[in-house]
């Protein structure tokens, strides 16, 4: 039978594979674990430190003391993986985003922490200069204010390097420069850092849809009305996302991600399909925002929005998805296996 040609009703009753919910658990295609999730955290200095980030309900940054316990809550409930975004203190912040290579800032210290309190759980870090420099770019500006390319990657090699003698798990360069994966590459396997995962924010798009984590890392009031429209992908390509995923991998990363999420399944789907590597996806804030604010106000009901938002991703073919709704998506599986 070939789906152009399927059994005619009534032999064929589709509705006979939803009749009942054992029925629907069985014939299921995607299915949803803790282990699915990466958990994107913000962090910043001072000690019993917690702001909330206003666009973004039900998500604070925390200070490392009061992270930890966070960390605690993802190996409890399984989720593998959490990924460091830091607020860095103005004063620090610079043209050219030097903190990003200070070996005891607060990323290289936070992972240290995490990684010797809790060993078994997975840390990822954000590669890109924006919440280090004093115009909310990604990279280095030359005097027209374009963002240049090489100069920029030889900055990203040193702050991944950086994250790597920390003793992180994987690195996510989200720069968008071009070759930047090969030097990191390239980068760690001199320095023996040959087991340092490289996950590589290889579709990312221009996308309206971050406003809310620009509010959590402090970069939107310097990044101003500009845009970041040289570097990010147009969101109209999905061809030109294939290109950059295979120059990604053929340059040495482990996994590929495409970001945002929601918007772009169509790319998440054409990525698996065409390369079937570990393939991943962002959620990112302005879509959890906007289920948030919906629940918050009655109009959709917040679980079940949480959970349908998140299968979608399985089915579109993503393996994992870094999502704000981590550990609420965690204890509602959690819940509902008891």
């Amino acid at each position: 039978m070939h789906l152009s040609s399927p059994t005619p009703f009534p032999h064929n009753r589709p509705r006979r594979l939803r009749r009942d919910a054992f029925t629907r658990n069985l014939v299921r295609e995607n299915v949803l674990t803790p282990h699915d999730f990466i958990y994107p955290v913000f962090v910043h200095e001072g000690q019993g430190k917690r702001e909330p980030v206003l666009s973004m309900p039900g998500v604070d940054r925390l200070s490392l003391d009061l992270l930890l316990p966070v960390a605690e809550q993802c190996v409890t409930l399984g989720i593998p993986v959490m990924a460091l975004f830091p607020l860095i203190d103005s004063a620090l912040k610079t043209p050219d985003g030097k903190e990003a290579l200070n070996p005891d800032g607060l990323i290289p210290r936070v992972v240290r922490a995490l990684k010797k309190e809790f060993p078994q759980l997975g840390v990822m870090t954000d590669v890109a200069l924006d919440p280090y420099t004093s115009h909310g770019q990604d990279g280095l500006l030359d005097d027209t204010g374009y963002i240049l390319n090489d100069e920029t990657v030889e900055i990203l090699v040193g702050q991944a390097l950086n994250h790597a003698e920390a003793g992180v798990d994987i690195v996510a360069p989200s720069d968008m420069m071009d070759g930047r994966i090969g030097a990191i590459r390239e980068a760690f396997e001199s320095h023996g850092h040959i087991y340092t995962r490289i996950m590589a924010y290889s579709a990312k798009y221009a996308s309206a849809f971050y406003g809310p984590f620009r509010d959590a890392v402090g970069t939107r009031g310097a990044l101003g009305k500009a845009d970041k429209n040289v570097y990010q992908m147009d969101p109209a390509n999905t061809d030109e996302a294939l290109r950059e995923v295979a120059q990604d991998l053929a340059e040495g990363a482990d996994m590929v991600m495409v970001k945002p999420g929601m918007p772009y399944l169509d790319v998440v789907r054409r990525v698996k399909d065409e390369f079937k590597v570990p393939t991943f996806a962002y959620q990112v804030s302005g879509e959890y925002a906007m289920l948030k604010a919906a629940a918050q106000n009655g109009w959709l009901d917040h679980d079940q929005v949480m959970m349908e938002s998140l299968l979608a991703f399985k089915r579109a073919g993503a393996d994992g998805i870094l999502t704000y709704f981590s550990l609420d998506a965690a204890r509602w599986l959690k819940e509902k296996s008891a």
